[in-house]
């Protein structure tokens, strides 16, 4: 049986099916900080120094923090970081195509997509659009308008052997009509789901996105099936514990980053190898009138940063591929991981720093070791420790079908990440 109600895994599965896209994912995360008292602020703006919480986005990403007191500053930063984005079919720029009577949606695959688990799902599209005036609105259709189908079995005998392998130019264009594809249409059905004149409509980043809710299963509804989990439970495990920290007596000053683009290698002006991150702790420095470069270091060197990403947990099916001695499991509480390479950028410092945040939160953890003769995948810790040269430990849940159009965690975990993340953003 799950050890918590399942209010705080509930409002995950909200957020994640409204957040379709790193934007969206953003504005709901200001929806929750607005009505915890933050105040959003705009980098072209000038920022006030009265304490207080207060947060900014930059297209896909996201900052946000909480100041008690003036001075706090000096005791360092507590940095929780995720990140926004999740793999999936981006739409073209221009995407109206279609072939032997069908009209289609031309896309590329953005992220470590597995090609088969977008085939038969009914999809909708989201995004945002560039308007003439410079402004941009958010567009969700969420309703099923576009599929992928598969090849039936028939057209296919061996495919059970051989395995499906995709073509991702000419096998995974998604269907959306009967007849000859008229460039211009695709825009003007977003334009016109969005409610604005699509004559107005400069630009746009559009993906692909399920239609099918988050849903609760297993025996005791102890597992959360939704797309995204991959990296929204960081983002949200984040924003909640970020509100929590607001309430909480603390010298050190909390922090939430959910960097956009980490998927496919953060180089971006969002993404965690852009100065986001050191530009906002640099200027949030400054606001106590003292910006020079020695206190700056000094600061940053009592600051610590948690990335918090989805691990894997041990397959039942497939334990051979698992590190033989490390079989991390859903509800099994937050994951240390590591690697020896710096994929991952735990230290010993950085597991203590761990080990003491699930301490002071009464969570369960565990590790997680990639096999040697596998690759090790990497997250935003390492970035961001190389750039702001600030100790980093990797964390996170365990989750099965990582990078699937739809993936499982536990509920539980969901409780023990927001708790862990809030002891270490308070300082424990």
């Amino acid at each position: 049986m799950p050890r918590f109600d399942r209010s705080l895994a509930e409002d995950l599965a909200a957020y994640i099916h409204a957040s379709p896209t790193p934007s969206h994912a953003c504005e709901q995360a200001a929806v929750r900080l607005r009505a915890a008292g933050f105040q959003q602020l705009a980098e072209t703006q000038q920022w006030p120094t009265e304490p207080g919480g207060y947060f900014l986005i930059r297209g896909g990403s996201l900052v946000g923090w909480y100041v008690r007191e003036s001075g706090q500053f000096q005791h360092g930063f507590r940095v929780f970081g995720g990140h926004t984005d999740s793999p999936t079919l981006r739409v073209k720029p221009l995407p109206d195509v279609g072939k032997a009577g069908w009209q289609q949606i031309g896309v590329e695959i953005y992220g470590g997509v597995p090609h088969d688990t977008w085939l038969d799902r009914d999809l909708g599209v989201a995004g945002r659009l560039a308007l003439r005036s410079g402004e941009t609105v958010l567009v969700h259709v969420d309703r099923p308008l576009l599929r992928v189908p598969r090849l039936a079995i028939h057209l296919d005998r061996r495919v059970n052997v051989d395995g499906n392998k995709l073509n991702a130019q000419t096998q995974m264009t998604p269907i959306w009509g009967l007849g000859e594809p008229t460039q211009g249409e695709f825009v003007a059905f977003l334009a016109d789901e969005a409610g604005v004149d699509a004559a107005d409509v400069l630009g746009f980043d559009v993906v692909t996105c399920g239609t099918e809710r988050p849903a609760f299963l297993g025996r005791d509804s102890e597992f959360l099936a939704a797309p995204r989990l991959d990296n929204l439970m960081s983002t949200h495990a984040g924003v909640a514990a970020l509100i929590a920290a607001a309430q909480e007596e603390s010298d050190v000053v909390p922090v939430l980053i959910a960097n956009d683009h980490e998927e496919i290698g953060s180089v971006s002006y969002s993404g965690a190898q852009s100065p986001l991150l050191d530009t906002v702790l640099r200027r949030l420095i400054g606001t106590d009138g003292a910006c020079d470069p020695a206190t700056a270091a000094q600061v940053l060197a009592r600051s610590a940063m948690m990335s918090s990403d989805t691990g894997h947990a041990v397959h039942p099916n497939y334990a051979e591929r698992h590190e033989p001695d490390t079989h991390p499991l859903p509800n099994g509480g937050p994951m240390l991981k590591i690697n020896g390479e710096q994929n991952y950028a735990t230290s010993a410092e950085g597991q203590a720093l761990f080990t003491r945040a699930c301490e002071a939160a009464e969570v369960p953890s565990q590790f997680y070791v990639q096999r040697n003769d596998l690759p090790c995948g990497s997250t935003i810790g390492a970035i961001t420790s190389a750039r702001l040269g600030v100790q980093t430990v990797d964390v996170g849940p365990a989750i099965l079908s990582m990078h699937s159009a739809r993936e499982m965690c536990g509920t539980d975990d969901t409780h023990y990440l927001a708790q862990m993340a809030l002891a270490f953003m308070t300082g424990a």
